[in-house]
């Protein structure tokens, strides 16, 4: 390798110095890893460059040189130092720097020689290191509500710069010369390795809502990276304010239920053992924060109370309701009774609380409770009343039957539509269903349904002669009869025909029932007469004498009167 004469290195810098680049760039390097430093960052051409030369300042006006390398010619390095072992050159004339340390902090210079010009390029360097964790240590084992305490501290080991860390709870940032809250921070530099340890201690003032807090602390590297420590808590001690008495059981809680009464305390650590007074009766219970009561009764119904047994006066209370719903139907099951007797329905209901009544007959609603003040064969059927009080109800029935002996409503006759025959119609009522007779036979027989104690026959007849027909119903309890007269249809239609050849005739009648009954006016005129005279002589009768003779004689004119109204009448 040819190197330069001492006298053309010599002038070489002496020239440099006048050449100096006045701008200084600066690098950042992570620590141990390799470090590249740029060499005039591309100002001259790497074919251009005929001598390039590392050297870095070593303090107090002094350089230390690291490498230098001639076009065409190795590398050669030339420091002595720690730096021997981890320089080199690129071939862009950068310099390499390997397990970059703290001391590389420092300011490193390229000197070029291109043509005639010397220039050097000096790089400031600074190295930096990332925690590689935060650690918090020293935790609290308790803290004691409204009293500062040392909290935690966390630690940044070994960064560059110096860690700042910040704490944070439930992940929002605590600040320091808040009540309740101081940070001091400190940071320890290895004097071997220049990194630095920041430590933050936090002393802090809890309060009953921190129980379940998690603190956590953290901090941000020079590349903006959040770095953040595993979460703790803290377990946060203070003496019992309040106590609350819980009733668990199911809804609605009914007879034969259980329920449990738990006394919940706000202490920590919590009470373990309560007293609970069940309506005068008190229960100490240990290592536990409740007691059942089982199969509970109306009677259950009532105030119940918890306390501390370490502090009587601090007690919760509780009112437990027991619901119940009794009713009670008279009568019930079923029911038989007699047509136009009365039924007294009575219903009890034993409740705790306000309830709601509704009936039922054979499945249709009622709109009101029903009344059997005089029963018909209508009000045989299927009674249920409900009786809902919230979420529990009671049912209760009867099934009532009204009996008696049959009896005929209506026996009525009518012609077919076509006129050829005659339709007998029978209804009836009775319970049980009575049986229908009829004294003639006929044809087409109909029955209705038995509905409400009714029933409806029908038969169909041609007769030939009038005669009268008789229907007769019966059941274990009575029968009933009643007849009707049937005239022939023969009868009826002669009738009819000379009733078509009389029209002609009805003017003449007409006239004839005029004069009749001018006459018969002229006989009433006539015996209003008669009566007033009688009266006007019976006036005239001092008082005190008798009236004899008097009622014959009003007979005899009455019997007058009605005979020549039936004379007229003829």
């Amino acid at each position: 390798m040819h190197l330069l004469s001492a006298s053309r290195v010599c002038a070489l810098f002496i020239t440099a110095l006048l050449h100096r680049v006045s701008s200084l760039d600066t690098v950042i390097g992570q620590y141990g890893e390799t470090l590249e430093i740029p060499c005039n960052n591309g100002a001259v051409k790497a074919e251009d460059v005929f001598i390039t030369k590392w050297k870095y300042d070593k303090g107090d006006g002094l350089a230390g040189d690291l490498l230098v390398k001639q076009k065409g010619q190795n590398t050669s390095i030339i420091a002595t130092d720690d730096y021997k072992d981890r320089v080199n050159m690129a071939a862009n004339c950068s310099l390499l720097l390997s397990e970059a340390k703290m001391t590389d902090q420092r300011t490193f210079t390229c000197m070029v020689v291109a043509g005639a010009d010397i220039t050097e390029y000096p790089v400031n360097v600074l190295i930096n290191k990332t925690p590689a964790e935060l650690e918090i240590s020293d935790k609290a084992e308790e803290l004691e509500i409204g009293k500062l305490t040392k909290l935690a501290k966390c630690v940044a080991h070994d960064a560059n710069p110096a860690a700042q860390i910040k704490w944070l709870k439930n992940n929002k940032p605590l600040e320091d010369d808040v009540k309740g809250i101081s940070i001091q921070e400190s940071v320890l530099v290895d004097p071997v390795t220049g990194l630095s340890t920041t430590s933050s201690v936090l002393e802090f003032s809890a309060e009953k809502e921190d129980t379940d807090a998690v603190f956590t602390c953290s901090t941000v590297n020079a590349m903006g990276v959040e770095l953040v420590s595993s979460p703790v808590n803290f377990t946060i001690t203070y003496t019992t304010e309040n106590i609350v008495l819980k009733v668990i059981a199911q809804d609605p809680l009914v007879e034969g239920d259980n329920v449990t009464l738990k006394c919940i305390a706000d202490g920590n650590p919590a009470p373990t053992s309560f007293n609970f007074h069940l309506k005068g009766e008190m229960v100490k219970v240990e290592d536990a924060d409740t007691y059942t009561i089982t199969n509970v009764s109306r009677d259950t119904t009532g105030e119940y109370k918890c306390s501390l047994v370490n502090n009587p006066s601090l007690e919760a209370s509780k009112e437990v309701i027991i619901n119940y719903l009794d009713i009670n139907l008279s009568p019930s099951g079923n029911i038989v009774q007699s047509a136009d007797e009365a039924l007294n329905l009575t219903l009890q209901i034993d409740a705790s609380g306000e309830y709601m009544v509704s009936w039922t007959k054979d499945n249709v609603k009622l709109n009101k409770e029903p009344k059997f003040t005089k029963l018909t064969y209508s009000d045989s059927g299927l009674y249920e009343c409900k009786v809902k009080m919230g979420q529990l109800s009671q049912k209760a029935s009867f099934e009532l039957l009204v009996k008696g002996a049959p009896v005929i409503r209506q026996f009525s006759k009518q012609r077919s539509a076509d006129g050829q025959h005659k339709v007998l119609i029978c209804e009836a009522e009775g319970a049980p269903k009575p049986a229908v007779s009829w004294s003639i036979n006929g044809t087409s027989p109909e029955e209705s349904q038995f509905v409400n104690g009714k029933i409806t026959h029908k038969i169909t007849v041609v007769p030939s002669a009038n005669l009268t027909v008789s229907c007769t119903v019966i059941n274990e309890f009575g029968a009933d009869t009643r007849s009707i007269n049937v005239s022939s249809l023969f009868v009826e239609v002669r009738m009819d025909k000379q009733a078509d050849q009389s029209e002609d005739s009805d003017q003449t009648k007409l006239v004839v029932g005029v004069v009749v009954g001018l006459l018969v006016a002229t006989l009433v005129i006539g015996l209003a007469y008669l009566v007033y005279m009688k009266k006007s002589k019976q006036g005239s009768w001092k008082t005190g004498e008798k009236e004899d003779g008097s009622s014959e004689e009003e007979k005899k004119l009455e019997e007058k009167v009605e005979e020549n109204s039936q004379k007229a009448e003829v």
